[in-house]
């Protein structure tokens, strides 16, 4: 089942005061001490930021600069071919700069603008409670970190191409902000751990990797496809199946792997109404009825 702690390099603090991410043994950067002190370097900035307080920024470097500007050149093709209309829509909408990455307070001004979103900094994983229910105050965890740049078109893990690309786009979108903040609500609801989970794992096949059917092709709209080099290719050779909230609250996945069994809305407007209405209604008693435990 899924688990939120498997997504993020792990963030201890030493007695020293000295932060550290611990990147796994196949990170693309693990290797690299420049890159793992920069690492430590942008996740002890948002350790140190507190609620209302100005966001963060990070004096970002031209390498930083550049795996945005490759990654933004690449992937707007294959947005253009698979994905859905809203989140292209959306993406022009909030106009992010792909010349040089984006500060938080950039983001969060253009969703202001749109949807009522804000981004807050994250230095890795955020407690799914926090998280999610976060969502229903318009307030989206953000890690501030980009991929390694021997790698650009690849990452283990979310990065801010991740939360900006994928997430942030579809947040510009007022029907997709709604059912986020629906999420954000179940989320709140839940008093149980079977409830909580049941909610996240929604979540991963409709917002994370959610897809639906449009003018007789099948187009992506969850930010882990739309922010993936490589997904977003092969998403269409997948298992499709219909939206099914049991099955995806109950079936075993790797989130290390691409995605092999995905769930289709028959339309955008079906994902708004039924996912949105999934997590309007949904309780302790609904993951009680799933069998979940």
């Amino acid at each position: 089942m899924f688990e939120e702690g498997q997504l993020y390099s792990p963030v201890t603090t030493g007695e020293d005061g000295a932060v550290t991410v611990h990147l796994g043994e196949d990170h693309p950067g693990v290797n690299d001490r420049d890159y793992r002190a920069r690492r430590n370097e942008i996740a002890t900035v948002a350790l140190g930021w507190s609620p209302g307080q100005p966001l963060p920024r990070i004096d970002y470097t031209e390498t930083e600069h550049e795996v945005w500007r490759t990654v933004c050149r690449e992937i707007a093709p294959l947005h253009e071919k698979y994905a859905c209309r809203a989140y292209r829509d959306a993406v022009a909408a909030l106009d992010l700069p792909t010349d040089h990455v984006p500060q938080l307070d950039e983001v969060t001004a253009g969703l202001q603008r749109l949807t009522g979103f804000s981004y807050v900094p994250a230095a890795g994983i955020v407690p799914l409670e926090e998280f999610y229910g976060s969502l229903a105050d318009g307030v989206f965890h953000s890690t501030q970190y980009l991929r390694y740049h021997g790698q650009p078109l690849y990452t283990p893990e979310p990065d801010l191409i991740h939360e900006v690309v994928g997430h942030g786009n579809l947040l510009a979108d007022p029907q997709v902000a709604a059912v986020k903040r629906a999420a954000g609500e179940a989320a709140r609801r839940m008093q149980t751990k079977p409830g909580l989970q049941m909610v996240a794992d929604v979540f991963w096949f409709t917002i994370e990797f959610g897809v639906l059917h449009e003018q007789g092709e099948l187009r992506a709209y969850g930010a882990g496809i739309l922010s993936s080099y490589g997904e977003i290719e092969e998403f269409r050779s997948m298992q499709i199946r219909p939206l099914d909230f049991t099955a995806m609250a109950t079936i075993d996945y790797d989130i290390t792997h691409y995605q092999p069994v995905l769930f289709a809305a028959d339309s955008f407007a079906e994902m708004v109404d039924v996912v949105g209405g999934f997590f309007t209604d949904c309780t302790d008693e609904t993951a009680a009825r799933m069998g979940l435990a």
